[in-house]
């Protein structure tokens, strides 16, 4: 199996508002970058969107170690909250719904896929990938700011 490092980061002007999102994938010497936005989003959902479309781009299973700043996403999976969230119709143990189902369900599906570790690192920190995801998500956000 190939061995992948995917790092990811959304961006948010407003939260609803214009954002962004920004995907490294990398494979010993080859890098790409990925990175796209959405006129009226979540911060939140921009996060979620950067690691499905990093792990979407891998043509094959494989090893993934994915970095992000996001702690919704990390704990939801490590913690097991999101296969909690699905078993109970998409409900949180709180009995309100759980937010963006529909990229979760997506996750959930990729991560069957690959076999993925996922590493937490503090956004902002002068982590360098962690960074230029940052930049291409907030460049992204800005066009539709723009608009």
């Amino acid at each position: 199996m190939k061995q992948i490092e995917i790092f990811t980061d959304g961006a948010c002007s407003g939260n609803p508002g214009p954002g962004g999102w920004g995907t490294i994938l990398r494979w010993g010497s080859h890098t790409k970058e990925l990175s796209g936005g959405e006129a009226a989003t979540t911060n939140n959902r921009m996060e979620l969107t950067a690691v499905i479309k990093g792990l979407e781009a891998l043509k094959e299973p494989c090893e993934v170690t994915l970095y992000s700043d996001s702690k919704y996403f990390i704990d939801a999976v490590d913690k097991g909250w999101v296969y909690g969230w699905k078993k109970n119709g998409w409900r949180r143990s709180n009995k309100e719904p759980a937010l963006n189902p529909d990229l979760w369900q997506r996750i959930l599906e990729l991560l069957a896929i690959h076999k993925v570790t996922l590493v937490w690192v503090k956004g902002h920190a002068g982590h360098p990938e962690n960074e230029r995801c940052d930049q291409l998500a907030v460049a992204q956000s800005e066009q539709y700011r723009q608009k």
